[in-house]
């Protein structure tokens, strides 16, 4: 698996995530194993903690983005596959899905429940040649990243000139109250819904790390601000009951 180049995560000056890693090396090591553990259960998790929701939402979302049939896809940070289910939906049996993650344990899963390219590689370094797909999707794993500026800019490189990117995310609620609902939820309710559904302990701790990073997670006007850097236009950021984002961007037709 190619590494990506280090730099500073934007995570790793946040006090609260020391507990998990202090250093890049620390972060790759730890989350990896914290995914590869959590990965059996991950899906039924996730199911809760969305009420079920979670397939229409990254449908419609791929959609508003400009996924359609016969389209050559990307997903990134794919995990056990949930965006990218919904993708190859959209795009059906003329289109092409590849499904890239750094977690072996997320890959295996995905490839029970779909029959795809799978890449085990990092978003900062993919793998792939320039001008190779015609859309490029992330779900809810922004901010596990640790280079914003060298993700965006493999996505620009690997997306053919007019191709379009969207990168789903969950960020902090505005209101001290939505902050504490969500905290309360995410560390209390879905942990306690996983253990009544069997889930291992190793999906209520990558919940707790969840929360963690949403609480840590870079501001949207950078991520914004990153995107453009990387040369992306029409970049823009759909928000969705106050916590739900899509971060929108196209590379030009002719660069």
């Amino acid at each position: 698996m190619t590494e990506p180049a280090r730099s500073a995560s934007p995570l790793q000056t946040d006090p609260q995530l020391n507990r998990y890693f202090a250093t890049e090396e620390q972060r790759r090591i730890n989350t990896r194993r914290l995914f590869d553990s959590a990965a059996p259960g991950y899906d039924r998790a996730e199911n809760i903690t969305a009420l079920g929701s979670g397939p229409w939402y990254r449908r419609r979302a791929l959609q508003r983005s400009g996924l359609t049939a016969g389209m050559t896809v990307l997903d990134v940070a794919a995990g056990t596959g949930l965006v990218a289910r919904e993708a190859h939906r959209i795009i059906g049996g003329s289109g092409r899905l590849m499904a890239l993650d750094p977690s072996p344990g997320m890959l295996e899963e995905l490839r029970k429940k779909l029959s795809v390219e799978t890449i085990e590689a990092y978003a900062e370094s993919i793998p792939l040649p320039a001008d190779h797909v015609d859309f490029v999707s992330m779900g809810y794993a922004l901010r596990h990243v640790a280079d914003l500026e060298q993700a965006f800019g493999e996505y620009f490189r690997v997306l053919r000139p007019g191709g379009r990117t969207c990168v789903m995310e969950i960020t902090r609620p505005s209101s001290a109250l939505g902050r504490l609902a969500m905290r309360g939820y995410i560390r209390g309710v879905v942990p306690l819904l996983s253990r009544m559904g069997r889930c291992s302990s190793d999906v209520s701790m990558l919940w707790e790390y969840y929360w963690d990073t949403i609480q840590a997670a870079v501001e949207p006007e950078r991520v914004l601000e990153a995107m453009r850097s990387a040369g992306f236009e029409d970049v823009r950021c759909m928000l969705t009951l106050g916590v739900f984002r899509e971060y929108v961007g196209r590379k030009p037709a002719a660069v």
